[in-house]
């Protein structure tokens, strides 16, 4: 089982949230392929922690569907199930519109601004064809709305559907284009002048057009 060590150690983090992050992250971009053998040890010694958070973090990440655990014989990473995109993309699209309304009454200038430079940002990721950095830029876009929304329970569940997305993009090879940015600027207009209705549509656009690409 191959392991990175020049992965970065976030030093706020407790260990068994390094672990869970650090984990969540190569599962979802490939360094641990689906199907892979995970041993607790190997993993323990690439972190620099104990067995003991890395076994609560692969608890959580099966719960979370990302490893199976197979008692006394085995943890494996599950498989890309490239349709379940299709449930993935909904209820998210759905929230990340509810998201948008609800950031509406708390939106500052300095909040647009944050918008605005990183869709700035995203295009230029697009036009430079650094895929990678674009998914990332992407996330950040959505989050910052999200956050405005100040609604603890919706951020809760559109990170955790994020991540299986998040997997689905990297193993399927999917790309963001120009689209997505136009979509951008129309979602930062219409969240300034408060248009509820059309901004849902758009926002709902923006995630349920990438269902066709799978």
């Amino acid at each position: 089982m191959p392991i990175p060590t020049d992965h970065s150690k976030p030093i706020r983090l407790s260990a068994k949230e390094n672990a869970y992050n650090q984990l969540q992250q190569w599962i979802i971009d490939g360094t641990l392929l689906p199907g892979e053998k995970l041993n607790d040890t190997e993993l323990a010694k690439a972190l620099g922690v104990s067995r003991t958070p890395i076994r609560e973090s692969l608890q959580l990440l099966e719960s979370q569907g990302f490893v199976k655990m197979y008692p006394g014989k085995a943890t494996q990473v599950t498989e890309v199930e490239k349709d379940s995109i299709k449930d993935l993309l909904p209820p998210l699209a759905v929230l990340q519109a509810l998201s948008a309304e609800l950031a509406i009454p708390h939106l500052t200038e300095e909040i647009l601004e944050q918008l605005r430079k990183t869709n700035n940002h995203f295009s230029e990721a697009i036009k430079t064809e650094n895929y990678y950095s674009a998914l990332k830029i992407d996330e950040h876009f959505h989050k910052i709305i999200v956050s405005a929304a100040s609604n603890p329970y919706i951020e809760g569940v559109l990170e955790s559907l994020q991540a299986h997305v998040r997997r689905q993009y990297f193993h399927n090879s999917i790309v963001l284009t120009e689209k997505s940015v136009e979509e951008h600027w129309e979602i930062i207009n219409l969240m300034e002048i408060g248009d509820i209705h059309a901004l849902t549509t758009v926002m709902k656009e923006n995630w349920l057009r990438n269902t066709n690409k799978f």
